[in-house]
């Protein structure tokens, strides 16, 4: 993304926030009508001005949660309003969509803490040092809500396009009072918050006070430690993709593995030096030096200007030496969004680059670059996207972009400056690894060897590797694919396939039925519907199932 991304990335508290308290407007006490028709002001310019913004929401669904919202209005106090205002932006479901909370129109406050969300569950990465007791604490209960129920509470609030986005930005609307409070967290507005903490095996309890809103030290995301705030992590050491933060980018010769490391963790141009110069000497440096593998590690990279991708990924397709199986790998994460989600991208299309690390918290088409659109009344911000940005087909289209050997980090491989990743990255490349599941299989199957493909489905399901490989829906694609250019035959077999990989997924047992259903056997069609209907009684894939038996029927009666 080009310059409107950088409001979204100061407002999430991604990169380079120091202790400096937001100059805040004195409280504004709007009225209820005030509040209405700036509602109406935001319905109206997103009907007229950005109704492309309707792909993860309806337009009908849309205006439905407009009206509950303006009849809400009358009986809300002010930062249930501002609340109320994030989460109709919200239901767009676009990370750069989302509205300014920050600008103090409608002041809020924040516990001073950082919260990471690791693999065995969310953190206090960092606190202010009234708070060292709680500091390295498993966070298990705020105001007595258990984590996961609060984070369900939370999430119709974050824009976001999948839960990695609500695990690198998301996460901190955990620690403002008043959407705590707005979304039923807690049930009285207050700045002094109860958190259920563990540590050392031991629960016990930790009031925390709320200051007014304030960029806390922070880089990408993990506090900065100093003179007045604390750090979990041991700081005798620094990992390789936590050194020199001052930097954009920066490189390293890691001579015994015969490596170059890279890590760069925005798409915009270091003062020192510009992002094309940057990489003519890294490659420069591969080339002229005893080189067997790159890595590149974006897994801190929110974005910046995509037009500066150019270099990175022309750099590689040139260069013999690394733009090969097992020579190139990249390094990928829940910060991973934005510009660099357009970069990941690109390598993912262009070179032999293998993906190491967490999903991406971009879709990989996205809407990116936003425009702020004030309310006429209380001035207010919704920063709504219009720049549609698809680096491939439609049809593959995901959620994110997943790595193809997945890593994760538990908090005491944090704490302990453990990298997985990089650990994974370094290991010798394995000429048997399958870096892509589906090619394989079609590969099998048109290769008259389709009795293979389950057992290597289930063996690859076991593999931790594959952690993040959806084989449900990619198994459901393909059929569909099949399904629709009337191959039945084909559909029939990966369908099938699908139910006895997930013999508990409706959506796998409705597909299968629609198969039948196309291929002529109606008896099948309807006893598969049945199915779906019985692992859904009450979900959207039921609903489906329930329609499509009637749709049978009515065309039954019709012969």
């Amino acid at each position: 993304m080009k310059t409107n991304y950088l409001i979204i990335q100061q407002a999430l508290l991604g990169t380079f926030l120091f202790f400096i308290a937001i100059p805040l407007h004195a409280q504004q006490k709007f009225t209820s009508t005030q509040y209405q028709e700036d509602l109406r002001f935001l319905q109206k310019n997103v009907h007229e001005n950005f109704p492309f913004l309707f792909k993860n929401i309806t337009s009908e669904a849309f205006d439905e949660k407009v009206e509950d919202f303006y009849k809400a209005i009358t009986n809300m106090a002010d930062h249930e309003v501002l609340v109320g205002f994030n989460k109709v932006v919200a239901s767009f479901k676009y990370g750069h969509t989302v509205f300014g909370y920050w600008d103090g129109i409608i002041p809020i406050h924040q516990l001073p803490v950082v919260l990471y969300h690791y693999d065995d569950g969310i953190f206090l990465q960092g606190v202010y040092k009234d708070y060292n007791d709680a500091l390295g604490a498993k966070l298990l209960a705020i105001e007595g809500v258990p984590i996961e129920e609060a984070l369900k509470l939370m999430r119709p609030v974050i824009p976001a396009e999948n839960e990695q986005f609500v695990k690198a930005y998301g996460i901190h609307y955990l620690t403002f009072p008043e959407f705590l409070h707005a979304q039923g967290i807690m049930k009285t507005m207050k700045k002094s918050v109860d958190l259920t903490l563990e540590k050392e095996g031991k629960q016990f309890q930790q009031k925390i006070e709320a200051v007014p809103f304030e960029r806390f030290p922070r880089q990408y995301g993990m506090v900065v430690p100093g003179e007045d705030w604390l750090e979990s992590r041991d700081l005798s050491a620094t990992p390789l993709y936590l050194k020199d933060l001052e930097k954009i980018y920066y490189y390293e010769y890691l001579k015994d593995q015969k490596t170059v490391y890279v890590r760069q963790s925005q798409i915009q141009d270091d003062s020192i030096q510009p992002i094309p110069e940057f990489y003519a000497e890294v490659f420069n440096f591969i080339d002229n030096n005893d080189v067997e593998k790159l890595i590149l590690d974006v897994r801190l990279n929110g974005g910046g200007n995509n037009y500066k991708n150019k270099a990175v990924v022309t750099g590689v397709i040139a260069n013999k030496k690394i733009n090969k199986p097992g020579k190139f790998i990249v390094i990928i994460g829940r910060r991973t969004f934005s510009a660099c989600q357009n970069l990941v991208n690109e390598l993912h299309t262009y070179t032999n680059a293998i993906f190491i690390g967490e999903p991406t918290s971009e879709n990989i088409n996205f809407y990116g670059d936003n425009t702020p659109l004030t309310l006429p009344n209380t001035q207010m911000k919704a920063l709504l996207s219009f720049a549609w940005w698809q680096d491939k087909p439609q049809w593959e289209n995901r959620p994110a972009l997943y790595p193809q050997i997945a890593t994760g980090m538990t908090f005491e491989q944090y704490k302990t400056n453990e990298d997985p990743a990089l650990k994974a990255a370094l290991e010798p490349f394995d000429s048997n690894f399958i870096a892509d599941p589906m090619n394989y299989f079609t590969e099998l199957f048109t290769n008259g060897k389709a009795d293979q493909i389950k057992p290597e489905a289930e063996r690859m399901l076991k593999d931790p590797s594959y952690k993040f490989f959806n084989f449900e829906e990619e198994f459901n694609t393909a059929g569909y694919a099949m399904l629709n250019s009337e191959q039945y035959e084909g559909a029939l077999f990966v369908f099938q396939l699908n139910t006895e990989l997930f013999p508990n997924s409706a959506n796998a047992w409705d597909s299968l039925a629609e198969a039948y259903w196309k291929a002529g056997d109606i008896p099948k069609a309807k006893e598969l519907y049945a199915k779906a209907i019985v692992l859904d009684p009450k979900g959207d894939i039921g609903k489906h199932a329930r329609e499509m038996l009637e749709e049978i029927e009515i065309a039954m009666s019709k012969q």
